[in-house]
């Protein structure tokens, strides 16, 4: 396993292998004032929903219990309920260290918070935000330059892509520039739609991922979206690793098997101790 672990470490550190990271990264993160990161799909509902459980129907999976809440209070309620909850003050993981250590020029990042734009707040780097219920044009996402000098983000053109060191996307939105997310059924149905569309990825990203190997970490492949989401980001991958020591469900099986992946035994306790 050790040499599996290092092999890795340098695919990533040679750009081969692209880092991707999933809600149960947080599974041990607690805010400064001692609550639960959400690591999960139903500590993401709960924490939403001030801790309270919703129906069988609702707590299958959060984009529903979302799309539950915003037909109640509306999307804008729903951007400020994701913005409070990723905004609230907590430290990055170890892995989130150990991987930028590795010094990627691509990370995907599906989870909604801030951790990594923090850390690369002293390097230049690309932001590519996704987005979702746009009526401008098909292109579901925003592209963006990190000025270290002044601390911000400034929108740019795709051509910059080409030339940038480090480029993080994260599909799924953050606060950062400015708060978007993509968290509700309806959301996700928009992005999925002009994603397999080809309009979800940025034409100079297609190209660079082509052949690349992915390690899948804290990520869960249960569920349908969770599923779609990563087949359409990782078109053309080379194969790649995902890290559980959970029993994989027949689908999670299928969609291992169909992208070639390795599965790594461990939990991502472990896992991170072993690669730190």
């Amino acid at each position: 396993m050790d040499n599996l672990i290092d092999d890795i470490k340098k695919e990533i550190r040679n750009q081969i292998t692209v880092p991707y990271f999933g809600l149960g990264i947080f599974k041990e993160s607690k805010t400064k004032d001692g609550e639960q990161v959400p690591y999960d799909s139903d500590s993401l509902i709960l924490t939403m929903n001030n801790g309270r459980t919703m129906s069988p129907r609702l707590m299958f999976e959060y984009s529903r219990a979302a799309m539950h809440l915003e037909q109640r209070r509306g999307v804008e309620y729903m951007t400020q309920l994701m913005n409070h909850i990723y905004t609230k003050d907590f430290a990055p993981t170890a892995l989130h260290k150990a991987i930028l250590d590795m010094n990627p020029r691509y990370v995907v990042d599906t989870n909604r918070d801030t951790k990594l734009q923090e850390m690369l707040a002293f390097e230049p780097h690309c932001l590519v935000i996704g987005k979702s219920r746009i009526m401008a044009d098909k292109d579901r996402f925003e592209l963006f330059e990190y000025d270290v000098e002044n601390k911000k983000y400034f929108q740019v053109e795709e051509d910059v892509l080409a030339d940038a060191k480090k480029i993080l996307f994260k599909p799924m939105g953050s606060p950062l520039p400015e708060p978007t997310f993509i968290i509700s059924d309806a959301d996700y149905v928009d992005w999925l739609t002009e994603a397999m569309g080809g309009f979800a990825v940025p034409p100079t990203l297609k190209s660079y991922r082509k052949t690349k190997k992915y390690l899948f970490l804290g990520t869960f492949f249960d569920r349908d979206t969770d599923r779609m989401v990563a087949n359409e980001l990782t078109l053309d991958l080379e194969g790649g690793y995902i890290v559980t020591d959970k029993e994989l469900t027949k689908k999670e099986k299928k969609f291992v098997k169909k992208h070639k992946l390795e599965v790594i035994e461990m939990s991502l306790e472990d896992f991170t101790q072993a690669f730190i």
